[in-house]
């Protein structure tokens, strides 16, 4: 656990007072996420919804983030417990975070998660289709707001060979916070993780998706 301290402690002191870290939760138990949180965590993000209701109850306060990819048949389990859903990349998925959230009369905050490379192996919507799938959610969710963008690029050994997709998606996020609507108040633009964060905050992320820098390496059982 002294390992997470001393992690953190660096981390902090790297990053630009306007930039929220998000710790990267998946895999770790409730007392290393304790850990975080008395270290000042305020957010943590998981990528899946049973490890949210598995230690939802064993975590001290915290903002839950749900970052992962998320299927319409599990929005009811966590609409009441995240803060905010990261990775809305379709209308389907939206139309049922809108349902759920009137159900419990919430209005839910989005990020877009754009992939910029159309990388086939990942989720999200290219650059040109942003701007449609925005339009869209504000016309039809009612009980959805949506708060910024979030990226996913390839991994690269050298994060200066990606930057230009954090760049475009920075342009991206600059382009659509402009749009006027009560329920779009861009704030976040998620982009870094472990590897990459220090590259993309140069291009304008203001939120950064950590985990491995924190919490060390995982092991997967």
């Amino acid at each position: 656990m002294e390992n997470i301290k001393e992690n953190l402690k660096k981390i902090k002191a790297e990053l630009d007072k306007g930039v929220l870290l998000l710790a990267v939760t998946k895999t770790r138990t409730p007392e290393e996420i304790n850990t975080a949180i008395d270290e000042g965590v305020t957010d943590i993000g998981e990528n899946k919804v049973q490890e949210i209701t598995d230690k939802y109850d064993r975590v001290k306060p915290v903002r839950w983030h749900m970052i992962g990819h998320l299927q319409t048949n599990k929005v009811k389990y966590i609409i009441d417990k995240v803060h905010m859903i990261h990775s809305v990349d379709s209308m389907k998925i939206a139309k049922e975070i809108d349902k759920r959230a009137a159900a419990k009369g919430l209005i839910m905050d989005i990020l877009i998660q754009v992939n910029p490379a159309s990388e086939k192996s990942k989720f999200g919507i290219s650059t040109g289709e942003t701007e449609n799938l925005i339009k869209e959610i504000l016309e039809c969710c009612k009980n959805i707001r949506i708060r910024g963008l979030m990226c996913v690029v390839p991994f690269a050994e050298d994060p200066e060979e990606i930057r230009g997709y954090f760049a475009q998606v920075k342009k991206q996020y600059d382009q659509y916070g402009k749009i006027s609507h009560e329920r779009l108040d861009f704030k976040y633009l998620s982009m870094g993780m472990t590897h990459d964060y220090k590259v993309a905050v140069e291009e304008g992320s203001n939120l950064v998706r950590i985990g491995t820098a924190i919490f060390g390496e995982r092991v997967y059982n």
